[in-house]
């Protein structure tokens, strides 16, 4: 069972993710915006971190920056995203070791990724 954190300001969508998560086993953390993650981070330690980009206080590119930059910490990022900028965003957020997921996404297909990136980190 793999702990996540689900970073997004729409209720429904972080009800949705969770439930599938939790579907599958994992148990999932809830974040409200990015800073609301950065404090739980702080105290909490996760096995991946799902984020919304856009999120108000600080978005998600603003979070995976914090995560690795200042918490230091390097466990598998997917960042979700339904902008239609996505190679641009592809290219920022691939050297700070995360991946771009588009939105909508298929919940099912969602875990499946989450779990292929757990598989890929030996968690």
């Amino acid at each position: 069972m793999a702990k996540i954190l689900v970073a997004d300001d729409d209720a429904h969508v972080i009800r949705i993710m969770s439930l599938w998560l939790q579907r599958n086993g994992h148990h999932v953390f809830e974040a409200r915006n990015g800073q609301k993650a950065v404090e739980f981070l702080a105290e909490q330690q996760v096995d991946v971190i799902i984020s919304d980009i856009n999120m108000p206080v600080k978005n998600g590119l603003e979070l995976l920056e914090s995560v690795r930059n200042e918490l230091k910490i390097d466990v598998p990022f997917l960042l979700i995203s339904s902008r239609c900028d996505q190679k641009e965003l592809r290219d920022r957020v691939e050297p700070l070791r995360a991946r771009l997921y588009p939105k909508p996404f298929v919940p099912s297909k969602l875990v499946a990724e989450i779990d292929q990136m757990l598989a890929a980190a030996g968690s």
